[in-house]
Parts: structure tokens; sequence; C-alpha cells
């Protein structure tokens, strides 16, 4: 049994790598980030170690999100985001102690990684609660792990981020 699912992941693996190829067909090759390396939470834990991120991206799910990333939004790939996501790792407390309360300077240092006008953390943050609230109420989040978390807390900061890049926010 063990043997089939992990058959099943290696072709997963390798459909979604050639899917993404299929996608990006416009451009140069070689002219967009390694989905593997440059993107996804593997990117942002060990942005050094290309190992590792290919590594803990296959492992985490079989790189299908570093692989959305890399065709979808590829300047997502070692920027703002794997920042934050770095940043939640290294006070994974705090930042959810911040989020869960409305403010704190992990928060705001948070906020900042994005280029987001402080004038503006009070509207983003009310957003990034009411979206992260229905998460920490799911009787799954104690199993989760910081790692799970901080991935679903990077994602729900991007779309408020994205929201409000266009007046208050400078995410590129």
């Amino acid at each position: 049994m063990k043997r089939t699912k992990i058959i099943s992941s290696v072709i997963a693996a390798a459909s979604i790598m050639f899917s993404g190829a299929a996608i990006a067909q416009d451009k140069a090759p070689g002219s967009g980030p390694n989905p593997y390396v440059d993107c996804g939470i593997g990117a942002a834990l060990f942005p050094n170690t290309h190992w590792a991120a290919i590594t803990s991206n296959v492992i985490w799910d079989i790189g299908t999100t570093a692989v959305i990333s890399a065709t979808a939004s590829p300047e997502t790939c070692q920027g703002k985001s794997a920042q934050a996501a770095q940043y939640i790792l290294d006070v994974y407390d705090h930042v959810v102690e911040n989020t869960a309360r409305g403010e704190g300077e992990h928060l705001t240092a948070l906020l900042q990684i994005y280029g987001c006008e402080t004038k503006s953390h009070g509207m983003i943050t009310d957003a990034v609660r009411e979206g992260f609230a229905p998460m920490i109420a799911d009787e799954e989040y104690d199993s989760l792990s910081p790692l799970q978390i901080a991935e679903q807390l990077v994602k729900i900061v991007d779309s408020e981020v994205s929201v409000a890049q266009a007046t208050s926010c400078n995410a590129a």
C-alpha cells in the first residue's frame, strides 16, 4: 500500500511539473523561477539550501503550491511572500498572538515586510483576523504544525495585502 502511495505521488509530481511547463509556453525556457527551489514554503524556509527547499516543497504538498506560484504568480517567488513566511516561522507564536489580539509589534513588522503604510494596518489586520478566525475555530487547528499554520496565515495576509496593494501597500 505504501509503495502505491509513493508511486502515485511521483506520478502526480511529474504531471504537475509538465503541466506548469505547458502553461508557460510563451516564455523563453528557463526565464521563470524554478518552482521547487524559488517558490513555495520550501524557498521561504531554505532560501540558500536548494535540496532542502525541494524536499520541503515535495513533502508539503507534492510541490503543487510551489508550481502554482511559479506559473500563476512568479513575482511572489522569493519575494515578499517568502520573506513574510520566513518571518512568521521565526516569530510564529508572537505573530499568531498579535493576529488574535488585532495589534502588536510582530504583526506591524509583518505588514512592513509587505511595504504597507501604517495607516492601512488596522484595515488589513481586521481582514486578516476575519480570515484567520475560522481556521483557529476549526477543531483540526490544534493538530496543525506551526509550518501548516504559517502557510495558511501567509496565504491570508497575501490575499489581504493584494486587496490593499493599489492604495496602501507596495508588495512588489
